[in-house]
């Protein structure tokens, strides 16, 4: 059964004070941290968490509207706002969070396997989950939920029907993980590996080692690689200091695996043909081989831990080998691409499961450019649930997440076909197998959607995500939409919990997408949009977004389209002020609302804006145009990242200051204030104003390396290698025969070119691409369509995948070495290059 608990003994498994009881018998089976993801609002606990920027408590309003009625809090004189709701008053929500969940797993006496290490531990995670399924009734954490928060959260999963549980943990600073420890109380633990990942909060390697050691004090057994030093190390130091104790269970207890032979399991050999890995162990004096399905060093060292848990869990050798055959590749992202008929598809057709699906029905949610949102759903296997039971819920979440088709795959979702009948708030289509839908499927069926592809391997949804996806060539611009939310985060965090942000996404989002970005910052809560034209804004409002946007190049033909899309221009000139007031007054000759416009003014970078002395006739002619309301007003800075202009940038923001002041006390209602861009954030602290501009800095860039350190790479721009050729000393390669061959080379052409937006400066070994880990310098000129690089002693074959930028080579050194900027080398990437977005 699922997690069901009245209000006063939540209370008291909190720790904290029922301070409003209005509902008593109410049960509560439902966590809420974020208010956007509500489902099931009458058995729904909200915690209201604090933070600088978003403050759970500004959400209760909104939620007590939409039926919650019980609530966690850490603020008093909050709850007689709502006299019909339950309130609980805790000390610190994230705390009472963990003890509720600490509760809860106190409840179920079942064995837990709890996973952590610098990598791996999802995968690993997925991967016994595979293995053991068919033995054991499993939950599991929800993709990478193993902080503070997604701990607590994936253990309310567990379920007196539950046999097995597999969660992560993860920690990023000391005394996180003994938090940790106490409520997942694992019974079984891995630790994968240990690296430098994640270090900012500790002194050292060491020291983060025996912190996350501190999951496992009281685990029955761990098991880990001992070829690495410091896991080892740091455990016979653990144990060494109770060997003075009498208590022998202040001692971890280990199971281990190595290279070498000092070890429970031996692995002898590991030989690799075909993508497999052979293995060859020693374990009790027994030879043991293993195949899987992969080469790589990682997934070998993943899969030797998955064997290491089978062997301790005493399952059969023969079963053992035969699952690790089947291991697949676990998908760690969601991945939404442009597809035919003006679609967007989701892809995430590895595999079927409730929580997953969760996560991936909150991702369509997000996405607003298409009104009709359609699932492509799969049986749900090894549920352990019954039918009804499980297809009921579904129907449920389609219902809740307004997804308005259904497709069903898959003998079990036919069985189930009355039940999604007579659900109203969608359609409903089966088909008994991939084969099946892939033979009635007129492509003409799907126009202007979102489209969830969500299924179990076994289902083969690949085949369906080829069919629907638009064609485009091999080059990709990889956008990781999780790094668009985390570095939006970073730079809130630099902020007044007042001062607002505008996120610049004009010019194509800096080469990142339109909509697509947009959706991302709507959903985070971005106070404002600005576009550079018109019809840039417009896009926008069709693929739903509703934030307010500003129009900085208005044009006098575009004006009737800005009133028609709510966008608001900026005013820079007395021509564009009177321009625009005729359109809008014909435009709305019988209308009384006010309409929302922006000031600019000049302070230094001679480009556009009102001058200082022209400020009392503005203040006049403002007044005069009754339905005109100022927005904002806003000037710019000419060199705010260059530190000796900084006594300019000082000029500057003092002569905004007088003139905006001057502006904004001639009216008598709020005028929002902004001169910052993205740098200007970080080293002119002081002039933040009400609202600041973040531009380069939302898609990865800053110049302060401070802040670069906490920023993720946004942009990977990936292409392949399309031939590889021997090229004798003397000959030449490319156009213009500049690119001269000294001595024989392995020359590897890759299909990208001037017109995929890659800049010819970075021609004949000025500019390099990461080929299998290694720099390769570009040899010639770069032609329209193609590139050559040379690869001379690398290892690589036709296929093979090639970084142009992202990590590394960071698009700064790209920009650097065509003697550019990051803006020109973003925004030049070519509408061809097919933009591939993706959330984890």
């Amino acid at each position: 059964m699922k997690a069901a608990y009245p209000i006063a003994e939540i209370a008291k498994a909190t720790g904290g004070k029922l301070i409003q009881q209005p509902l008593p018998d109410v049960l509560i089976k439902d966590l809420l941290l974020d208010s956007r993801k509500l489902i099931h609002p009458e058995t729904t606990l909200f915690f209201a968490l604090g933070g600088q920027k978003l403050d759970g408590h500004n959400y209760l309003e909104e939620l007590y509207q939409k039926g919650v009625r019980c609530f966690v809090i850490t603020k008093e004189g909050i709850a007689e706002k709502f006299p019909k709701a339950n309130f609980i008053l805790v000390g610190d929500a994230v705390t009472a969070l963990q003890k509720l969940a600490g509760y809860h797993r106190s409840k179920l006496n079942i064995p837990v396997i709890a996973i952590t290490g610098s990598n791996g531990k999802t995968v690993v995670k997925e991967w016994l989950h595979q293995l053991l399924h068919e033995d054991y009734h499993i939950v599991r954490s929800p993709k990478s939920y193993n902080s503070q928060i997604g701990v607590p959260l994936s253990l309310w999963l567990m379920e007196d029907t539950h046999e097995l549980g597999i969660f992560e943990a993860g920690i990023s600073e000391s005394d996180e993980m003994i938090k940790l420890e106490k409520i997942i109380r694992p019974t079984i633990g891995i630790f994968t590996n240990i690296g430098e990942a994640h270090s900012e909060g500790f002194l050292n390697i060491r020291h983060k080692t025996k912190e996350k050691l501190k999951l496992f004090v009281n685990a029955e057994i761990l098991i880990y690689c001992k070829d690495y030093p410091d896991i080892n190390q740091s455990i016979a130091e653990i144990n060494a200091l109770s060997k003075g104790s009498d208590d022998t269970e202040d001692k971890i207890k280990t199971f281990t695996w190595s290279f070498s032979p000092e070890a429970d399991v031996y692995v002898a050999s590991v030989l690799q043909k075909n993508n497999h890995s052979f293995i060859h162990c020693l374990y009790n004096q027994r030879e043991l081989d293993f195949e899987v399905p992969f080469s790589d060093r990682a997934s070998v060292e993943n899969a030797i831990h998955c064997v290491c848990i089978m062997l301790y869990l005493k399952s059969d050798l023969r079963v053992i080998q035969e699952r690790l055959k089947h291991l697949t590749r676990i998908a760690m992202r969601l991945e939404m691409k442009d597809a035919i008929n003006n679609c967007s598809v989701i892809n995430d057709s590895y595999n079927s499961d409730i929580g997953s699906l969760k996560i991936a029905l909150d991702f369509l949610k997000q996405q607003n450019q298409h009104p009709r949102k359609t699932v492509i759903l799969s049986d749900i296997l090894q549920s352990g649930r019954g039918e009804y039971a499980l297809y009921s819920e579904v129907a449920e979440l389609m219902q809740q997440n307004k997804v308005t088709h259904l497709i069903g795959i898959g003998p079990a979702v036919c069985r189930q076909k009355k039940l999604f009948d007579k659900n109203d708030a969608f359609t409903f289509q089966c088909y008994a197998s991939t084969d099946e839908f892939l033979e009635h499927l007129d492509s003409s069926a799907f126009q202007h959607e979102v489209i969830l592809l969500k299924g179990a391997r076994q289902f083969r949804f690949e085949v369906i995500g080829k069919f629907l996806e638009k064609k485009a060539h091999e080059t990709v611009l990889e956008i990781n939409l999780n790094a668009i939310a985390h570095n939006l985060k970073v730079y809130q965090s630099l902020l007044p919990p007042t001062t607002k942000i505008m996120a610049m996404v004009k010019a194509f989002s800096y080469g990142s997408g339109s909509f697509e970005i947009a959706n991302v910052l709507q959903f985070n809560r971005c106070d404002y949009l600005a576009v550079a034209y018109a019809d840039e804004g417009v896009e926008l409002r069709k693929n739903g977004i509703t934030l307010p946007i500003m129009v900085m190049n208005p044009e006098q033909r575009s004006f009737e389209t800005i009133i028609q899309y709510r966008l608001e221009p900026d005013i820079y000139s007395f021509a564009l002020l009177e321009k625009f007031a005729e359109t809008l007054a014909l435009f709305r000759a019988n209308g009384h609302e006010k309409y929302k416009v922006h000031i600019e003014l000049e302070t230094g970078m001679n480009r556009l804006g009102f001058s200082e002395d022209e400020l009392p006739l503005l203040i006049e002619r403002l007044k005069l145009n009754h339905p005109l309301e100022i927005a904002s007003v806003f000037s710019h800075l000419a060199a705010s990242e260059d530190k000796s202009y900084d006594a300019f940038t000082a000029e500057q923001i003092q002569k905004f200051e007088t003139m905006s002041t001057e502006l904004c006390t001639a009216f008598d209602y709020r005028i929002l204030r902004h001169i910052l861009n993205s740098t200007g954030i970080t080293r002119h602290t002081n002039a933040q104003f009400d609202m600041v501009r973040l531009g380069i800095g939302l898609y990865g860039i800053d110049s302060s390396e401070k802040i670069q350190s906490k920023l993720m790479n946004v942009s990977t721009l990936r292409t392949t290698i399309s031939q590889i050729k021997q090229v004798k000393k003397g000959e030449t390669v490319g156009y213009g025969r500049v690119g001269k061959v000294t001595k024989d080379k392995t020359i590897a052409t890759v299909g990208i070119g001037y017109a995929d937006g890659l800049s010819r400066r970075l021609s004949n070994k000025k500019g390099s691409m990461l080929v299998n880990g290694t720099l390769a310098p570009i040899i010639g000129n770069i032609c329209m369509d193609m590139t050559m690089l040379d690869i001379t002693g690398m290892e690589a074959k036709e296929g093979d995948e090639v970084i142009v930028f992202g990590i590394n080579p960071r698009i700064e050194t790209v920009a650097e070495a065509a003697e550019t900027i990051p803006y020109e080398i973003l925004t030049g990437i070519s509408a061809r290059v097919k933009r591939v977005y993706f959330q984890e």
